[in-house]
């Protein structure tokens, strides 16, 4: 499937000549129950598109789009267990790991919820008995300090859900994540630790992911180099194993797990149709669960539910997240945009940009279609962003008068966790006026009247006229939720997979595979060895050369 050899896209263009034109200020102006039309609520969570560049004509034309590109039937091809990731012949089923309903999901005949089930229920039992001190260290100690070793979605997912609910984590309990193969990572985030009291979680499905295992033999390394091997601790009344009482593993590679020394009761798996940046749902998400407890786990699985059945059920018109994917579409492929910016008002979504930049521009950064052809549409923004305010201190200037039009996210709490004097307000001021001066700009003729009220004349005049006005017209959508509660986390986290996943769909591309990753790896143990004598490189470009040289002689 081609989407602009749709009908709905040719139509879609000709409407952009229409519309183009039209600022968002006078159609604000002329129309007082645009926001009423132009919002929808899902969960706790208020989506609020009607500060875009949209007529009704376009939303319309827009659902057309979908409905012509078989989304929803693509929707039910996921949740049912369909092999839908061709390129490496899997299902997709990351939202078997939060479903709530009794019926079956069947992957090749077989129900995979009793699976998914069962190490749900091993994950509580482990995660309370850190959380209640039962499970010890070797010296018998209780554990004070979680480190996460993983990469990727192993890193970045429960990074940032531990971030994020922060306000829900143990007393006890810190987790720490460690993921750059840089040795400054690990060794700052051990420094501080006591490794009598330290567990580790290796999060690798395979076991074998280069930057983990470095990071994880090093871990083990520094830790019996503290606490001694068994047959030391053998001649002491405590006769735990340091590897096994300190170390967990997050994979299905049973024999490495267990050759690196871990118990296999320690081992929790996920399985092949749970991509990376999907996997926070599953056995990687125990670092979550052991920070905010199985109970809170469950809100947050249940939260992302609620987002499932939406989309599964809700009038295209309506459904928040295919919305969402149309307006992405609206903007990259008619208005010619290559960004989109995702900016929460709320600090505890530190890294929530971060996470959906790999979301979004590893599942969609694709040039070839489904069926291995060129694709014909733009795909997958560049996805970056951070909270408010720090950014309307950093590029906001960008944002309102640069010459890029750059789409915008605005995610923000009604409560703050940490409510201190009136700063949420202060807070919550900024969220709204941003998005408001965004659409609504200042003409050159309101900038004029008030510096000329103030004395300000002639080639001056029209330097400062020129330096003050404001386009506006810049499209934003703003997401507005009581608190960020788990439940409300998990609800986000799912609009934006789903999101992603049904602008997949309507490009015509695998949103489930990553072969772009791969190359640079592959090289990289090929240099590796070459690295470690003095001879001069060879084999490269004169560049790739020169720079190994030159490192030699440097180190």
């Amino acid at each position: 499937m081609n989407p602009t050899e749709l009908p709905a896209w040719a139509a879609l263009r000709d409407h952009h000549r229409e519309i183009a034109p039209l600022h968002l200020r006078d159609l604000f102006d002329a129309d007082p129950g645009r926001f009423e039309r132009f919002h929808a609520v899902v969960g706790d969570v208020l989506f609020d598109y009607s500060k875009h560049r949209v007529t009704d004509e376009t939303i319309a034309l827009l659902v057309g789009l979908a409905r012509q590109a078989e989304v929803p039937a693509r929707v039910e091809r996921m949740f049912t267990g369909e092999k839908i990731n061709r390129t490496e012949d899997r299902a997709v089923l990351h939202t078997a790991l939060r479903y709530q309903g009794d019926e079956p999901i069947r992957v090749d005949g077989h129900d995979v919820m009793p699976d998914v089930r069962a190490v749900l229920a091993r994950m509580r039992a482990f995660a309370e008995r850190v959380r209640d001190g039962e499970h010890r260290g070797a010296t018998g100690r209780e554990i004070t300090d979680v480190v996460n070793i993983g990469i990727g979605g192993s890193d970045l997912g429960p990074k940032m859900v531990t971030t994020a609910l922060a306000p829900y984590g143990h007393e006890r309990l810190r987790v720490h994540f460690v993921s750059n193969v840089d040795p400054s990572d690990l060794a700052r985030t051990l420094a501080p630790l006591d490794p009598a009291t330290t567990l580790f979680l290796v999060a690798s499905k395979t076991f074998t992911t280069q930057e983990t295992m470095a990071n994880a033999q090093q871990a083990r390394a520094w830790l019996l180099r503290a606490l001694g091997d068994e047959a030391t601790l053998a001649q002491t009344p405590v006769v735990r194993s340091p590897v096994r009482q300190h170390f967990a593993a997050l994979s299905t590679n049973l024999e490495a797990v267990e050759s690196f020394g871990i118990d296999a009761e320690r081992m929790f798996p996920f399985w092949d149709w749970v991509g990376g940046r999907y996997s926070l749902w599953s056995a990687i998400g125990l670092p979550i669960m052991l920070s905010i407890g199985p109970a809170r786990f469950d809100e947050l699985l249940r939260g992302a539910y609620e987002i499932d059945v939406h989309l599964r059920t809700a009038p295209l018109e309506r459904n928040v997240p295919v919305l969402m994917a149309l307006l992405g579409i609206w903007y990259l492929d008619f208005f010619d945009v290559e960004t989109h910016a995702i900016l929460p008002y709320d600090q505890l979504l530190l890294h929530f940009a971060s996470y959906f930049q790999q979301g979004d521009m590893e599942s969609n950064g694709k040039s070839v279609t489904q069926e291995g052809r060129p694709v014909a549409a733009g795909t997958g923004p560049i996805v970056w962003g951070q909270p408010g305010t720090n950014g309307q201190h950093a590029f906001y200037q960008l944002l309102h008068q640069g010459t890029r039009l750059v789409p915008c996210d605005f995610l923000a709490a009604a409560r703050s966790h940490h409510p201190l004097g009136d700063q949420h307000e202060i807070l919550l001021s900024n969220f709204f006026a941003q998005t408001e001066a965004l659409m609504r700009g200042r003409r050159a003729d309101e900038v004029r009247a008030e510096l000329a009220a103030d004395g300000v004349s002639g080639e001056r005049l029209e330097l400062l006229t020129a330096a003050r006005t404001f386009p506006g017209n810049r499209p934003t959508s703003s997401f507005l939720y009581p608190r960020l509660t788990p439940a409300v986390l998990g609800s986000l986290i799912a609009l934006y997979e789903h999101k992603i996943f049904v602008q997949g769909v309507i490009w015509n591309v695998n949103s489930f595979d990553q072969w772009g990753v791969e190359l640079g790896k592959v090289l990289a143990k090929a240099i590796l060895p070459e690295l470690a004598g003095d001879a001069p490189a060879s084999g490269h470009d004169a560049s790739t050369n020169g720079l190994i040289d030159a490192y030699k002689r440097m180190r």
